[in-house]
């Protein structure tokens, strides 16, 4: 889809009346007399009045915006994997006030009736001693968490975020088609897709009146501080994600920062005296409320389902204990059980007294003979779906059924056995009326076309009733024929606009407290996982860097020479660069082990191969995707400014191993725009990024792998002694990599080469690109650390650190560059750079034991992905 390829069309007269609703369907934008609806017709005037170009640049501006912010959904078997772009439909959908108002009320009153009959299920169970749900239905799903039976809940508010989703019948009434009330999807997508639309189409936003979202968000603030059971003003919250792997990591980590939360994971926390905690660095701190993302199941590995690791043993005890409120209560997923809509009325009419408003799609479940007897008459016409049973939970090696099964697009045979499974086990099988969706508008290819079309609105709990967000997340499916609207199958999210009569009040999207108190400070906390992921965020930041200035200035030089291929007599300059690529990638034999020869000779494949091959180990491919998985890993961590680098990133990566260059010289091409890149993500991690415990981690990571880089290259180009003419071109090359030629110019007028350049490069402590300033940076980050039990004396870290430091502030450089007596090679400063390589990894390894738990190390992600860490 283009959206650019449809501006010509809206511009020629009867674009509307070409627009053909599809039969016997509810349409958005038209009525069934082929009427504009009136909410619409200032948006179409307004498209027609913005022309081609104006369109075109909108759409390009909406799309940059979204690759820019790093907005992803992964959808099952793509192979875009968790890059694939969040996609978004230019035209939202328009709902006006007054019919919204009635929807609303529909829906908080499905929100109560939800709430009542989940306090029911784990209390009292009324509803099935009375017969109005059969027992069989809920004791035998697999929802139904008996561990979380008579759990008190705090303020009698186990639902606190509810979702639906919505479709109209041809005569515009809406109808339920599912209920989501574990842990609802789509609310930050949603507040995405506002915030793209108002920045690209901002008058028409603006003048439109659109009923704002902050509120909304602002409540469920509210509500989880009010819930928490320590009831104080500022009260710990934490949302909980299964982890980058989710499809919807990217809501996770941007809700997480628009509300304030602390991202966690389940070996981020703890449960101690029947309390949860948030292991960071040195301490713990209580967490009084959980918003999560984790699904029921999953989350207690002690009393749930034992082999997950996205959950926290304990988490029940610690809610049963009154010390914790989650958000939703586990057990909540029993809600979403598939036949409790054939239910819903008569439940209504004894817990509210009173008629629901906003009913379901007709469903039977088969396990009423009545009901049986109607699903098989009307076989071909229902859609199918299977129960989830205990059975199934417990893990036994069954064939897993679909979650639905539409009969009319079935083969023979697959229709044959369904029907044989429905009559052998009838109570494990539920079958709703297919209904056609209701169709919005849509931009595809050239044209304006009306696609199948589900809004998803959410609700969160307040003191008394709850809170609806206006509007919401809205889905439509690619082809006209799809019975189906799932973000799983693909399709465009839409933003949905609720349009006063009046203009709104404008909020701020920054989440402000309701308190007039003085503003509270309650840092981010940093937890051993974070910080392992920061650390080595700034390595592979660094070894990125370094390597792409390492690559640029050996192509240089491969570009001076005249005599390629080159000899064993050719320049050692170009020879020693080379061996420092394969010392510093450790991309062995490469350049330096057995047939390094032959690639001397010929080492363009070589160096194409490091730039480009995603494959290989070491290599620039496999570093930079080391970095952009450490980075989405802790995402919730960095500002939009600097996702924007990362997103950059990537797309030259993707160039590189996608479209990569056959020449050295057009390789040039994309090393010179990444360093910037690289570069740029330094300088806003530098200077946007708050210098707590995260960014002393960070910024640990970058100096050791610039320590360690530069040991490297000066070992691999001043040890052994050029002649004179290659000596020069090695020290104009070592300070092009490091940067610092400049300085050497204006500084050394005299005096030895070699030596001139180790006072800059190893000497130097106010030389940022120097060994020492390196040492002297980590002796005070390191020492900034937090200590926990270590309070007295210096820690392991720090004395290697503070040893390197002093055996480079005491080494006399004279010394360092004389040959050794039978050999052409400056053997004392290889020992010395082979000390402080060693050294240098020695503190690494002191860091990793103090601080990071090895079980949840990011490196076996970044292996699976293809980095190796050192």
């Amino acid at each position: 889809m283009s959206v650019s390829d449809l501006a010509p069309f809206l511009e020629k007269p009867g674009l509307i009346d070409a627009y053909s609703p599809l039969a016997n369907r509810y349409d958005e934008m038209r009525t069934a007399s082929g009427e504009v609806r009136p909410q619409w017709r200032y948006l179409l005037d307004a498209l027609r009045t913005l022309g081609a170009a104006a369109i075109a640049e909108r759409g390009s501006k909406a799309a940059r915006l979204i690759r820019d912010n790093g907005i992803t959904y992964n959808l099952n078997g793509d192979p875009q994997g968790m890059s694939r772009p969040w996609q978004l439909d230019l035209l939202p959908i328009l709902i006006h006030s007054d019919e919204w108002a009635e929807l609303e009320r529909g829906l908080i009153q499905r929100a109560e009736l939800f709430n009542l009959i989940l306090r029911d299920l784990y209390g009292e169970r009324e509803l099935l001693h009375t017969g109005l749900l059969p027992a069989e239905l809920i004791d035998g799903h697999a929802n139904y968490l008996l561990p979380c039976h008579g759990i008190e809940i705090f303020a009698g508010r186990p639902l606190v975020q509810y979702a639906t989703d919505l479709t109209r019948m041809p005569n515009g009434q809406w109808r339920v088609i599912g209920d989501r009330t574990q842990s609802p999807m789509g609310a930050g997508y949603a507040l995405e897709n506002r915030v793209v639309l108002s920045r690209v189409l901002p008058s028409l936003f603006r003048d439109s009146h659109v009923h704002r979202l902050a509120g909304f968000f602002r409540s469920m603030r509210r509500t989880l501080a009010q819930l928490a059971p320590r009831r104080t003003d500022h009260a710990r919250v934490v949302m909980l994600t299964p982890g980058p792997a989710n499809e919807a990591y990217f809501e996770h980590a941007y809700l997480a920062n628009y509300l304030g939360y602390t991202l966690v994971q389940g070996g981020d926390l703890s449960v101690r005296d029947g309390a949860l905690w948030l292991r960071t660095l040195g301490r713990l701190e209580r967490i009084d409320a959980v918003l999560r993302q984790v699904n029921d199941l999953w989350c207690d590995p002690l009393e749930l389902r034992e082999d997950s690791f996205l959950g926290v043993p304990g988490l029940l005890q610690a809610t049963r204990a009154g010390n914790l409120v989650l958000a939703n209560a586990l057990g909540s997923g029993i809600l979403e059980h598939p036949a409790l809509p054939a239910f819903l009325p008569h439940i209504c009419e004894h817990l509210l007294g009173e008629a629901l408003l906003l009913p379901d799609v007709p469903t039977w479940w088969c396990g009423e003979p009545a009901a049986l007897a109607q699903v098989l008459r009307d076989f071909d016409n229902l859609i199918i779906k299977p129960i989830p049973t205990l059975a199934a939970r417990s893990g036994m090696q069954i064939p897993r059924p679909l979650s639905a099964y539409v009969s009319a697009t079935l083969e023979p045979s697959t229709r044959a056995a369904l029907l044989k499974a429905i009559q052998a086990n009838p109570s494990g099988y539920v079958a709703q009326a297919q209904i056609l969706p209701s169709t919005a508008p849509a931009l595809i290819g050239q044209r304006l076309e009306p696609r199948p079309n589900v809004l998803r609105t959410f609700l969160v709990a307040e003191e008394d009733s709850y809170a609806v967000m206006p509007g919401g997340l809205g889905r439509i499916a690619l082809t006209q024929d799809t019975a189906l609207v799932s973000g799983q199958l693909g399709g465009l999210g839409k933003d949905v606009w609720v349009l006063a009569s009046e203009p709104e009040r404008q909020e701020s999207l920054l989440v402000t407290t309701d308190s007039q108190s003085p503003a509270v400070v309650q840092e981010s906390a940093v937890s051993s996982r974070v910080a392992d992921n920061l650390f080595w965020i700034g390595r592979y930041a660094e070894r990125a860097e370094g390597l792409v200035r390492l690559l640029r200035i050996t192509i240089f030089k491969f570009a001076e020479r005249a005599d390629y291929p080159l000899s064993k007599a050719s320049s050692s300059c170009l020879r020693s660069l080379l061996e420092a690529l394969t010392n510093q990638t450790q991309s062995f034999p490469g350049f330096v082990g057995a047939g390094a020869e032959g690639l001397l000779c010929q080492p363009i494949p070589e160096l194409l191969s490091l730039m480009t091959d995603p494959q290989r180990s070491g290599g620039l491919p496999r570093t930079l995707e080391a970095l952009g998985q450490a980075a989405y890993s802790v995402r919730e961590r960095l500002s939009a400014d600097t996702w924007r680098i990362i997103s950059d990133i990537e797309g030259r990566l993707a160039n590189l191993t996608q479209n990569p260059p056959s020449q050295l010289s057009q390789a040039l091409d994309e090393l010179d725009p990444l360093v910037t890149s690289l570069v740029a993500f330094s300088g806003l991690t530098q200077e946007n990024m708050t210098h707590n415990e995260g960014w002393h981690f960070l910024e640990t990571g970058r100096r050791l792998e610039r320590g360690t880089a530069l040991a490297c290259l000066l070992h691999s180009t001043l040890v052994p002694i050029a002649g004179e003419p290659d000596e020069n071109m090695l020290i104009e090359a070592v300070l092009g990599i490091t940067d610092s030629l400049i300085t050497y110019r204006r500084r050394y007028h005299a005096g030895t080469r070699v030596g001139a350049l180790l006072d800059l490069v190893l000497q130097d402590e106010g030389n940022p690109r120097a060994l020492a300033y390196q040492l002297a940076m980590l002796d005070r980050l390191i020492s900034d650390l937090p200590r926990g039990d270590l309070a007295i004396g210096r820690t392991a870290a720090e004395k290697l650190v503070l040893k390197s430091l002093t055996e480079i502030r005491l080494t006399e450089i004279d010394q360092l560059i004389q040959p050794h007596k039978h050999s052409n090679r400056r053997v004392t400063l290889a020992k010395m750079l082979s000390d402080l390589s060693n050294e240098l990894a020695a503190i690494s390894d002191a860091i990793t034991a103090q601080y990071f738990r090895h079980e949840e190390q990011p490196h076996s992600l970044l292996r699976r992905a293809g980095a190796t860490a050192p």
